[in-house]
């Protein structure tokens, strides 16, 4: 009877090691997310002017990508709503929208989106940064 518990509780204890082992394997068909650049500079623009740029992935995995979420740093960074929901094949690209908020903020900016998706380098974080002057300022 001892050994038919000292045996359970070997399996019990191995239990958590084996799946934390398996948990750390990387998956080699799964999808990748690429990104074209992982930095859009604005530039130097002027308070209230259009600030929304695009950024393009491609999936360099081997099975569909999924994005399930896109999230900014904060409330002045805006994911539009026009990102690629549908599933993206190995080798087929997507995008998605960033808006920053010059209407409402002046200075220097330095902004993380946060990409979440099935892909083996996820969660991703991609960045915006530039610079908006005052109205009428230099």
């Amino acid at each position: 009877m001892k050994k038919l518990i000292a045996a359970f509780l070997l399996t019990i204890s191995l239990a958590p090691a084996t799946q934390a082992q398996d948990a750390a394997a990387p998956d080699p068909n799964a999808p990748v997310i690429t990104f074209e650049t992982e930095m859009i500079d604005y530039g130097t623009m002027q308070q209230g002017s259009p600030a929304v740029r695009t950024f393009k992935f491609t999936n360099t995995g081997k099975s569909p990508l999924v994005i399930q979420s896109i999230k900014g740093q904060c409330g002045c960074t805006t994911i539009l709503d026009n990102w690629t929901k549908e599933p993206i094949a190995p080798g087929a690209s997507g995008s998605f929208q960033v808006e920053y908020d010059t209407k409402t903020r002046v200075g220097a900016f330095d902004k993380k989106v946060t990409i979440t998706s099935n892909a083996s380098n996820s969660p991703k974080d991609v960045k915006i940064k530039g610079v908006v002057q005052a109205a009428g300022g230099n």
